[in-house]
């Protein structure tokens, strides 16, 4: 019997972690795919996939560089003329928006789930509980899903799968200790690589995350 594939955008960050254990949990084998775009903790997030990716007993992962996230700029995650907010979460799209960086990252996960022969796509956006980005809405999800159908093979076709979309952070903890996820393995800060720095937007959600879930964060924090 043909082994089903999904197709695991990961970027060593919890959420993207626990997608993927979801997927395996469901019994597909695992392509993980990593973007290095010129994020700021880029080097610690490569070495958190890598880790997952042991882990998860991923054989030959994806790791793409994708400079041009540099020159566009207009993002904080990619511009280091741009201080990251640290003063809590605030309505709108703040400025770590990086300009439809999950409708390129979709782009070329299509590509190699195309060449890979996957059924499935998995990508770790959060709707309800998250920075107010864009791009990681089930509407425009659902719509790049249609695209990218459109734009392959007839013999290609691709489900886009966000089992995260509709959860909180608190929810998002809960499964991922209940499928036994190496959360320490695990980095969300968009600061700092030594120690997370427990100010940003993404360690406040996080560290939220746990204290309502009732857990401890197994990473170290600078600021808690």
């Amino acid at each position: 019997m043909k082994t089903k594939k999904a197709l695991c955008i990961m970027s060593g960050g919890m959420d993207s972690t626990l997608c993927a254990y979801m997927m395996k949990e469901e019994g597909y084998e695992i392509v993980a795919l990593h973007f290095n775009y010129g994020q700021r903790t880029v080097r610690k997030e490569l070495q958190a996939f890598r880790s997952v990716c042991r882990d998860l007993g991923v054989e030959n992962p994806y790791e793409i560089d994708l400079d041009f996230f540099k020159t566009i700029g207009a993002s904080a995650l990619t511009d280091h003329t741009l201080d990251v907010p640290t003063g809590g979460l605030e309505a709108g799209v703040p400025i770590t928006y990086v300009p439809f960086r999950n409708g390129i990252f979709l782009s070329i996960a299509t590509a190699v789930a195309e060449k890979e022969g996957c059924e499935a796509i998995a990508i770790g956006v959060v709707e309800e509980d998250s920075s107010g980005y864009p791009d990681c809405t089930e509407s425009f999800i659902g719509a790049f899903e249609k695209a990218a159908n459109l734009g392959t093979k007839a013999t290609t076709s691709v489900t886009i799968k966000m089992p995260l979309v509709r959860l909180n952070k608190s929810q998002i903890v809960a499964e991922a200790i209940k499928l036994n996820v190496p959360l320490h393995l695990t980095w969300s800060c968009y600061k700092d690589e030594d120690e997370a720095c427990g100010e940003c937007d993404s360690c406040r959600l996080r560290l939220r995350g746990f204290e309502q879930a009732g857990a401890k964060d197994p990473i170290p924090y600078r600021h808690v």
